[in-house]
């Protein structure tokens, strides 16, 4: 009875022992379980953030986009109003009445023809032109109306054709323009 006693008391201690050492790993995988869950949970908690962050920087860039096409949008429409009016006035400048057409070739001459010897104009203002001035008329200029008169040794060209005026027009008042229709 002595040597079964001795095995069943290695037994028994080889079983406490194999049950500790079984309660130890069972608690070593529960805390490593525990922190693997923990590791996840974070883990998931930044790629959410990350994904979260990613989500708003995408509707942000798509919104500045899209607000950007918008203003793209509008500014063309608006150039392309302009420059209608920009042609409609070329359109209203060459079509003035002879009269209206007449008091502003008389003003311009009367103020500039000092500065000069030579005088030019388009074809249609060329018998008027030659009527109102006292310089030498010296042929015809691709213009809507006007005149272009020029100094004695011909190295000064003073441009008063209405193309030149109106778009000198146009660059000084376009802003004014544009706040006038657009507010």
């Amino acid at each position: 009875m002595g040597l079964e006693t001795v095995v069943n008391d290695v037994m028994d201690a080889a079983q406490a022992e194999v049950s500790q050492m079984d309660s130890k790993a069972d608690a070593e995988v529960s805390q490593i379980l525990e922190e693997a869950r923990q590791n996840a949970k974070k883990i998931m908690g930044e790629r959410l953030a990350k994904a979260e962050d990613d989500i708003k920087k995408i509707r942000q860039q798509e919104l500045s986009s899209a607000n950007l096409e918008v203003k793209r949008t509008l500014l063309n429409a608006r150039k392309e109003l302009l420059d209608k009016v920009y042609v409609q006035s070329i359109d209203a400048i060459s079509n003035l009445s002879p009269k209206k057409n007449e008091a502003f070739l008389k003003a311009l001459i009367n103020k500039h023809e000092a500065n000069g010897i030579k005088i030019y104009s388009n074809t249609g203002s060329e018998k008027l032109v030659k009527k109102l001035s006292s310089l030498e008329y010296a042929g015809n200029i691709d213009c809507i109306g006007g005149v272009v008169i020029e100094n004695e040794d011909g190295t000064v060209k003073l441009d008063y054709t209405y193309d030149v005026i109106l778009k000198g027009v146009n660059e000084q008042l376009l802003k004014k323009t544009s706040d006038t229709l657009f507010g």
